[in-house]
């Protein structure tokens, strides 16, 4: 018997079945793919694919299993999340959409230091005399840790390149 629809909640058929669905596409990418480069054993070991196939054949197959059971539970209203919890979830990501292309135009340490600024500002509340050190401190340290030890490059804006860095 299904229950009422609950006109404050999203239920959990759709988000269910889309997670489903998205997961089975990539474990499909991935079996595929591992098919391409190779699943055997070679002389010298197991071929690249060999392990990403079977892992890509575990995900298929637990990505169905949710779909399946998604499905069959279809009629039944079980809550997701209100739709005040669904605002606040669209509140964070629109902020991390812009960051995500200001990483393209400004790179990622200036990006990350408006992101991590706007968000101690506007949530967290907190006053010039924290957000400035944290907002510069963070990305700096991240530069440290990735450009200087690790020597792995992260991506650069036009304020980098000015700085030679």
């Amino acid at each position: 018997m299904s229950q009422p629809e609950d006109a404050d909640s999203v239920g959990t058929r759709w988000p269910e079945v889309a997670v489903a669905l998205a997961l089975l596409a990539v474990s499909v990418l991935v079996v595929t793919d591992s098919v391409r480069v190779g699943t055997g054993w070679a002389d010298d070991g197991p071929q690249s694919g060999y392990f990403p196939f079977y892992i890509g054949i575990a995900l298929m197959a637990s990505s169905a299993w949710v779909l399946v059971g998604a499905l069959l539970k279809w009629r039944r209203h079980e809550p997701f999340a209100e739709r005040e919890q669904l605002t606040r979830v669209v509140v964070m990501a629109i902020p991390m959409a812009v960051y995500l292309g200001l990483i393209f135009l400004l790179g990622i340490y200036l990006s990350s230091m408006l992101l991590i600024a706007y968000f101690m500002f506007r949530y967290g509340r907190f006053g010039a005399a924290i957000t400035l050190p944290v907002a510069l401190g963070v990305p700096t340290l991240f530069f440290l840790v990735f450009e200087r030890w690790f020597l792995v490059p992260l991506p650069k804006g036009p304020v980098e390149a000015l700085l030679g860095l």
